[in-house]
């Protein structure tokens, strides 16, 4: 069944033209943000691009913040800020479980874009809003583009969309000035390759192997020949995750790829610094060191 992207009517298109003027101009300078992100990294002035993911609300919001924080004083090149969803098929059991304190905290999508609005003037780092359909179709599609814009989101990565519902997803973000990040898997076909070349923009995100999340002690073996499926059909930056935990694993995908994603391994080490102080001292000396 087709879910209802296409725009309408704006949950806030009553609002005097003035509102959100500041989070527009963000978003405006974010989608350049981007693009001068991974221009950096081709252009060899930072080394192998590193694309952080965290559960927000994972030990709470509040902690959330310094987390992010810790992430952008590290070096993070984008920020990847995941969405809690109570049935996270696609997620190992460290997110799993990140996942379920996170809703235990109360966190919503709507204060997932609160913490972002709250943040994103003292943030170097491109913010990428990464959520499974659900909680942006409870929240309605229309007011979440326009909540994201207000915040100053960079991208946005809906982990359940579809390549034939993408066009309409697509048309409802950019017309925010918000870029559309999609996901490619080892099984995606050349003619879909294309398609997501053709709709996707800011990154595509290429998953080195089938399966959930969580970090291995090695790269999957057809993860080079999959950036390479990629290349041919897309000038776009590709970021490649799926079991970044080590700095060896962010050198070896720099070598093909724009950037690695480091997900599990990262939420690992958030879940075992848990309410400790030096959580946020923990999470950069990580990060540091995954770049190191």
């Amino acid at each position: 069944m087709t879910r209802p992207w296409a725009p309408g009517r704006s949950a806030n298109a009553d609002r005097p033209a003035s509102a959100g003027l500041s989070g527009r101009t963000a978003t405006r300078l974010g989608r350049r943000r981007l693009a001068a992100t991974f221009a950096r990294i081709r252009a060899g002035n930072i080394g192998p691009g590193l694309v952080t993911y965290v559960t927000a609300g994972d030990p709470d919001l509040p902690r959330t913040e310094g987390i992010l924080r810790a992430l952008d004083r590290a070096g993070a090149d984008v920020i990847e800020v995941g969405v809690p969803f109570s049935d996270p098929l696609a997620d190992g059991p460290v997110i799993q479980r990140a996942t379920e304190r996170a809703l235990a905290s109360g966190t919503t999508l709507a204060g997932v874009l609160d913490m972002v609005r709250r943040l994103r003037a003292d943030l170097r780092a491109p913010i990428v809003i990464f959520s499974y359909a659900n909680p942006i179709l409870r929240l309605g599609a229309e007011r979440f583009a326009d909540q994201a814009r207000d915040a100053g989101v960079d991208g946005v990565l809906v982990l359940d969309l579809p390549i034939e519902e993408a066009d309409q997803f697509r048309a409802l973000v950019a017309s925010r000035g918000i870029d559309t990040i999609l996901l490619l898997s080892p099984t995606t076909s050349d003619e879909r390759l294309r398609r997501a070349a053709s709709l996707g923009s800011g990154f595509l995100y290429a998953i080195s192997r089938l399966g959930v999340t969580g970090a291995r002690d090695a790269i999957a073996d057809g993860a080079e020949e999959m950036v390479r499926r990629i290349r041919a059909v897309s000038s776009l930056p590709i970021a490649l995750g799926f079991g970044i935990s080590k700095p060896e694993h962010v050198r070896e995908v720099g070598q093909w790829a724009d950037a690695a994603v480091v997900g599990s391994a990262l939420v690992n080490v958030i879940a075992d610094a848990g309410a400790s102080l030096d959580l946020n001292t923990r999470v950069e000396e990580y990060v540091r060191w995954l770049k190191s």
